[in-house]
């Protein structure tokens, strides 16, 4: 009896040791789970740290700096005008906020403190009367100082002083996937800002009928929409990237893409019609189409990318310099020629008297010739 005692003892002391270990190893437990915790809690904070304010996401300064730069302008086309002109097939119709051809509104952007504005040349063509409507609702008459078509640009001018710029960003440094922001009065809704990243850069849409036409716009995704037209497209910093143009619809509406003059091409032809009252448009004297893989085994040169020359006008600059047909223009100066867009816009950008270093691919060879810019034939 005393023998099974001892063991039931035994059995029950032994029992609660285990019990005593078993709660022991939880408490472990519970203060390795602790710092378990503790610790991924250190790690997630580590992660979500809030994001700095001067994060590029974060807009405000940039369409705070914009806004007052971007006005809104209504045109008017009197009888003579309205009667003498058909925009029926105007691929800019969609931008007016007025289907009428004799009244319509837009955007412009402030280029001089003394009252310079660009915008579209359709924003303001058809217009006998321009009203501006500055971001502080103060309104002015305005003129036309010069247009030029085959760019879509236009400089009117109202009588004021002290007015707010924007810095010029530099276009061609703008790369694909870079945010922008567009800012305008679609639909009459002033001072609109949307946001969106360069989608491509040297986009030609052939909107404009001049053969000549110089088409190199930078493709965002911000939304634009009619009375857009004119208004500016601005880099996350807030300087002026582009003057927006057209967008790709079927509808009249934003449907995805939108398209802007670049702001280096503005600036060369703004600049002349302030100075001028027209572009003084440097004249290469070539009709040429893309290089493509058919064309280049053709004329034996092993390359995928260029322009090709196939004629030359008489009394152009490149004829006088020794360019020949079928030579492909693979560069001028430091900028690679891709395609079509690439040397309209690098044409586009020079004057008169300029030598630019022009390199082609002649037969399978390179040569780099000096090309003295000549003035078109009309100037």
């Amino acid at each position: 009896m005393k023998q099974f005692l001892s063991f039931l003892l035994a059995a029950v002391f032994g029992g609660l040791i285990a019990l005593g270990g078993v709660s022991l190893f939880e408490k472990d437990s519970e203060i390795a789970n602790a710092a378990t915790e503790l610790t991924a809690q250190q790690v997630n904070y580590v992660n979500k740290r809030p994001v700095p304010t001067s994060n590029v996401f974060d807009f405000t300064k940039a369409a705070q700096m914009a806004q007052p730069v971007v006005v809104h302008i209504s045109a008017k086309a009197g009888k003579v005008n309205a009667n003498n002109n058909n925009y029926s097939d105007d691929p800019f119709r969609f931008f007016f906020g007025d289907d009428k051809p004799m009244s319509g509104t837009g955007s412009g952007v402030i280029y001089t403190s003394d009252g310079y504005i660009v915008t579209n040349n359709h924003v303001v063509e058809f217009a006998d009367e321009l009203e501006v409507t500055l971001f502080d609702n103060r309104k002015f008459n305005a003129k036309v100082i010069g247009t030029n078509k085959k760019t879509d640009l236009a400089i009117i001018k109202i009588e004021a002083n002290n007015l707010p710029t924007l810095e010029l960003a530099d276009s061609d440094k703008a790369l694909v996937g870079e945010w922008t922001l567009a800012v305008g009065n679609p639909f009459d809704l002033t001072s609109t800002v949307t946001a969106g990243i360069i989608s491509a850069k040297g986009r030609s849409l052939r909107l404009l009928k001049d053969r000549d036409a110089i088409e190199s716009f930078i493709q965002t995704d911000a939304a634009v929409n009619p009375g857009n037209s004119g208004g500016a497209l601005i880099d996350a910093n807030g300087r002026l990237l582009g003057i927006n143009t057209a967008i790709a619809s079927q509808t009249g509406v934003f449907q995805g893409y939108s398209f802007a003059i670049p702001i280096n091409l503005v600036k060369r032809i703004a600049d002349d019609i302030i100075q001028y009252g027209s572009y003084r448009r440097a004249f290469l004297g070539v009709n040429i189409y893309p290089l493509d893989s058919e064309t280049a085994q053709q004329l034996g040169v092993n390359i995928s990318q260029g322009v090709v020359i196939d004629r030359l006008e008489d009394k152009g600059s490149a004829q006088y310099a020794g360019l020949y047909p079928k030579d492909v223009i693979v560069k001028v100066d430091d900028k690679a020629i891709r395609d079509v867009p690439d040397l309209a816009e690098v044409i586009g950008l020079s004057k008169v008297g300029d030598v630019l270093d022009v390199t082609v691919n002649r037969k399978g060879k390179t040569l780099t010739i000096p090309v003295k810019m000549r003035p078109e034939p009309d100037n």
